[in-house]
């Protein structure tokens, strides 16, 4: 394996590049309310992070049929892209200055996340930065949550690079797993980020400088 492979950057969405949790708030609170199921932040907050089906049989127990939940998510998701589109969303501080300083370094980047994809296309656009990604893995393409690999697999395969190529970034201790399992190295961050058990871990990218990522590959793979 020789330094003339191509580096890559494998960028988790929600908590990583952006901080979404008051629209997604917003917009569960905007879908419950009007079937009857009113939800405070404190239930919101207990729930954030989970698969929407869950959230949803959380409040409408466990018999809620099939075509139910997938009509109350589909509802959610898309007042979630209204919002987005009407009230705006902007990177987490730091990002930026990443996704250009990477771009012209030669470092290929991809979205890996389990978000949809429509809700992934949304943000790239409303942040106007789509063109910094060569590939897109959204909830759709993958079967495993986080802690699989799956997600962080496909994204390099599609690249068609080598996961000890790959350096993923989380802010979450489910995506360092899937990103230890898929035996790439991983960059934290967040307000958990002492918590984390990644290669590397800072509250804000902002306090980061850039070059640092590199100095990721040239430990041991993960095992």
């Amino acid at each position: 394996m020789t330094n003339q492979q191509p580096r890559v950057v494998l960028w988790d969405m929600d908590g990583t590049l952006l901080d979404s949790a008051e629209l997604h708030w917003l917009s569960w609170r905007d879908t419950l309310e009007p079937a009857g199921r009113p939800v405070t932040h404190e239930k919101f907050v207990e729930n954030f992070g989970r698969r929407n089906d869950a959230v949803i049989r959380g409040f409408f127990g466990d018999q809620v049929p099939e075509d139910e939940i997938a009509r109350i998510a589909a509802a959610k998701e898309e007042r979630y892209r209204e919002l987005v589109r009407t009230h705006g969303i902007e990177l987490l501080p730091g990002v930026r200055d990443w996704l250009t300083w990477l771009h012209e370094a030669g470092w290929r980047q991809a979205i890996a996340s389990s978000a949809p994809r429509l809700n992934i296309e949304t943000i790239l656009a409303a942040l106007a930065i789509a063109d910094h990604f060569e590939a897109i893995v959204s909830g759709e393409d993958v079967h495993h949550n986080k802690q699989d690999p799956e997600v962080f697999l496909t994204a390099a395969r599609r690249l068609g690079v080598p996961p000890a190529r790959c350096v993923v970034v989380e802010d979450a201790v489910s995506g360092i797993e899937g990103a230890r399992r898929a035996g790439m190295r991983s960059l934290g961050v967040g307000p958990a980020h002492l918590t984390l058990p990644a290669d590397l871990a800072v509250r804000s990218l902002a306090e980061l400088p850039p070059a640092s990522v590199a100095r990721l590959l040239a430990g041991p793979v993960p095992a």
